[in-house]
């Protein structure tokens, strides 16, 4: 039977989630005590709430939410679960997170956040044992100038896998830090929706390329179709006078924007008329 100090615990936790619009689940495993209260402390400052309590306990909290398909979040409740209560959006949230991660070398038996990469590349190593050890985990190699290079990008961990005595050692060795110590998001709701970390996740500078991009494309669409828009107006009438001055000077029509080319034109003609007959 639940005592009456955990009743109040759920209670005032419960009542904590009711108030915030985003409530975030993250993992607290592998991060040291002394980070997460700095941490805690950055993010209360930003009006972002960490509640840290058993996993027990914050599955009843999300069972007697009155919010629209929280309980979704249930089953994200792994590791050392702990809630987030933001007011900003999921996206500004996870990217809050990621910003105040630092990286860390891997430890055998971590499960690997995303596809563990070697690239491709020249090492500060000579060749030796460390051939065998580099093969022993699929990464080949070739001399270059007296050093080991990495022939091709290798993945040597896939994401969710559990990283090996022997992987983890090699990339310490290659000086790769996969890891990050912070906050690792689990999952986000909002609104009835639930995001995954993966959805979460976005590369902001190929953002910002794709949003130009798009508006390039847009641009060029609207040009070619005749598209009168605030943007397009003096594009569109450049391209305008253009072609109208275009098809004034192909078929000899004077107006005062084209009767100088017109004249250049026909002296052209006339002295390679000349040139042409000798006279």
């Amino acid at each position: 039977m639940v005592n009456a100090t955990k009743q109040q615990l759920v209670k005032n936790i419960a009542a904590d989630v009711e108030k915030f619009p985003v409530i975030g689940i993250v993992n607290l495993e592998n991060l040291p005590a002394a980070q997460l209260q700095k941490m805690r402390k950055e993010l209360n400052a930003k009006g972002v709430k960490v509640v840290m309590s058993r996993a027990r306990l914050l599955l009843r909290v999300l069972q007697s939410s009155k919010k629209q398909n929280i309980q979704k979040l249930e089953q994200n409740l792994g590791g050392m679960p702990a809630l987030l209560l933001a007011k900003d959006n999921p996206f500004s949230l996870y990217a809050l997170l990621q910003k105040s991660k630092s990286e860390a070398p891997a430890k055998p038996g971590q499960v690997s956040p995303r596809d563990i990469v070697v690239k491709a590349g020249p090492t500060s190593f000579a060749p030796g044992p460390i051939i065998s050890e580099l093969a022993a985990v699929g990464i080949k190699t070739k001399v270059e100038t007296g050093k080991l290079a990495v022939i091709a990008d290798t993945v040597v961990v896939k994401e969710g896998a559990v990283i090996s005595q022997k992987v983890a050692e090699t990339l310490r060795r290659l000086d790769i830090k996969p890891m990050e110590i912070g906050l690792n998001v689990v999952a986000v709701w909002e609104n009835g929706f639930v995001f995954l970390a993966r959805d979460l996740h976005i590369d902001e500078k190929e953002f910002a390329a794709k949003l130009t991009t798009a508006a390039q494309w847009a641009m060029n669409l609207a040009v070619e179709s005749g598209y009168v828009s605030a943007d397009t107006i003096e594009v569109l009438l450049q391209k305008a006078f253009r072609e109208g001055k275009a098809v004034s000077l192909e078929s000899s029509f004077i107006t005062p924007d084209t009767l100088g080319e017109i004249l250049a034109k026909s002296e052209r003609e006339a002295l390679a008329l000349q040139q042409e007959t000798n006279l």
